[in-house]
């Protein structure tokens, strides 16, 4: 069992190397190119995934997320784009159509408080006067 443990670390090495290479940012990959990288990584195992860990992984993590976080101390619903984007046209736009769904709701309380009265006004007309 210990004479494969060099072969296992080998396999490791390469299959970390590798996927880590590969969910690499492109524009965060140091000295070559993305492609190049993970080309040397298979190509020369150990070499390669050493080579990749000294001088082509990117050095800081990411930290790129699709909202801004810790405003919200961990409630990242709050904290997601807007869907409207945050110049002032899109704000703008989202307002209209703010107003245009109020003024449809508007509209609908109206006609429903209208069709209301109507019903009142024919069980008054049907009932007999006692």
């Amino acid at each position: 069992m210990l004479r494969f443990l060099p072969v296992i670390a080998e396999v490791a090495l390469l299959v970390f190397c590798l996927i880590d290479a590969i969910q690499s940012d492109p524009d965060r990959v140091r000295n070559l190119s993305k492609g190049w990288w993970i080309v040397l990584i298979v190509v020369l195992p150990i070499a390669g995934g050493v080579a990749w860990l000294v001088a082509g992984r990117p050095q800081t993590p990411r930290t790129h997320v699709p909202w801004r976080s810790t405003e919200t101390a961990g409630f990242p619903e709050y904290e997601r784009p807007r869907r409207y984007g945050d110049d002032a046209t899109a704000e703008e736009r989202r307002r209209a159509e703010e107003r245009r769904s109020d003024e449809l709701h508007e509209q609908m309380l109206r006609d429903w408080e209208a069709q209301i009265r109507a019903r009142e006004q024919a069980v008054e007309r049907d009932r007999p006067d006692a």
